[in-house]
């Protein structure tokens, strides 16, 4: 896995700084169990991993111009979703981290597939393994092809029934973490 580029989400963040992960209040609880079982798991050099992952990247490929990031370009913990509004995205960029000179903006956070155009810039979230977040329990990915800008989503099938055989072996809240899983939300 060496060499491949990774950012650091809200999650990975609350588990390097033992800070809040600022979820919403429905999975706060769910938040804090597994934060503390990864704290459990992880040793010092898993820690040190997460700390130093960087907080967005910016990318040249075949001439395209990319910015990856976890959430929005102002934080890793605000939401870009098919509903939210231009206005709201375009105020996201202005305030970004850093300057957004980019054709393609590469987010995730919401864990619901999405693409996206606004104006010159193509958003991307490729939705998630395990919580796609729109109703579908597949894993939910994308594949961009950087020569000619297209994006295809795609759903796989995964072994859902042994990560849940592995949830109830090792996990706190077993059975509401296996029920999120199953219904894809």
């Amino acid at each position: 896995m060496k060499g491949i580029p990774v950012i650091r989400g809200n999650h990975d963040n609350a588990v390097a700084f033992k800070v809040d992960c600022q979820c919403g209040y429905k999975y706060k609880h769910l938040s804090i169990a597994t934060r503390e079982y990864t704290w459990k798991i992880l040793d010092q050099s898993g820690i040190e991993y997460l700390q130093k992952l960087p907080l967005l990247i910016r990318e040249k490929l075949d001439g395209r111009r990319l910015y990856l990031t976890h959430a929005s370009p102002r934080s890793m913990f605000e939401y870009i979703k098919p509903e939210t509004t231009d206005e709201e995205i375009q105020n996201m960029i202005n305030e970004a981290m850093e300057p957004m000179e980019a054709e393609f903006l590469i987010i995730g956070h919401s864990h619901i597939p999405m693409n996206r155009k606004l104006g010159n810039l193509t958003i991307i979230n490729p939705g998630s393994v395990g919580q796609p977040r729109d109703g579908d329990p597949r894993a939910s990915c994308a594949v961009f092809d950087t020569e000619n800008g297209i994006v295809e989503h795609m759903r796989l099938d995964y072994d859902i029934d042994l990560v849940c055989s592995k949830i109830r072996e090792r996990m706190p809240h077993t059975e509401e973490l296996i029920a999120i899983l199953r219904r894809g939300y």
